[in-house]
């Protein structure tokens, strides 16, 4: 909302100072079509496996530790068993229910480090094609003799006729007719 609002506020101060040029654009759609979209997935994707399989193994530690834990329980239901046996038996179960507290902690908090990474690591890959596409509509802009390019979720409204992202697509080496995130627009 507060995107929004700033929009409409800058739109209507440029516009009161006179006759400008002005264009939209949807910045989803350009970074969908960045020459490094595919790449920065894939290697998010990846990592995030990665991050998996270390999860996934922890787990499976667990899982183990969880396994022995009933194995030394159902020994210790033996009627025949002594009570230095029995108590023997009883601190190793409490020894593995720690171990399995403790494991349960640092799998939570591995989790949270792991997805915390992922974001960081996502940010700063968008921020790098952010700052690429930003500079290909400064170009396209000064081009084109556009005054003002905003982003199309920051309006209310504004006409079809405002949107220049197919310029910036072909700026970029893209063709418009096979941009990928214009599936929702063919609907309409």
């Amino acid at each position: 909302m507060k995107k929004m609002m700033l929009g409409m506020m800058v739109l209507c101060a440029a516009t009161a100072f006179g006759d400008i040029k002005i264009g939209t654009v949807d910045m989803m759609v350009l970074v969908r079509n960045h020459k490094s979209y595919d790449t920065n997935k894939k290697m998010l994707q990846d990592s995030e496996k990665d991050y998996q399989r270390e999860l996934d193994s922890m787990k499976s530690e667990l899982d183990a530790l969880q396994d022995e834990g009933k194995k030394i329980a159902d020994q210790g239901r033996n009627p025949m068993l002594s009570q230095a046996q029995k108590d023997k038996i009883e601190k190793e179960l409490l020894d593995i229910q720690n171990k399995y507290v403790a494991g349960q902690q640092k799998l939570r908090s591995k989790a949270m480090e792991s997805q915390q990474k992922l974001q960081e690591f996502e940010a700063r890959l968008l921020k790098a094609t952010t700052e690429d596409i930003r500079a290909v509509v400064n170009k396209f802009a000064d081009d084109n003799g556009y005054d003002l390019i905003i982003e199309s979720t920051v309006t209310a409204f504004a006409k079809k006729s405002l949107d220049v992202t197919d310029g910036i697509l072909k700026e970029m080496g893209v063709d418009p007719k096979y941009a990928k995130g214009r599936e929702k627009d063919e609907g309409k």
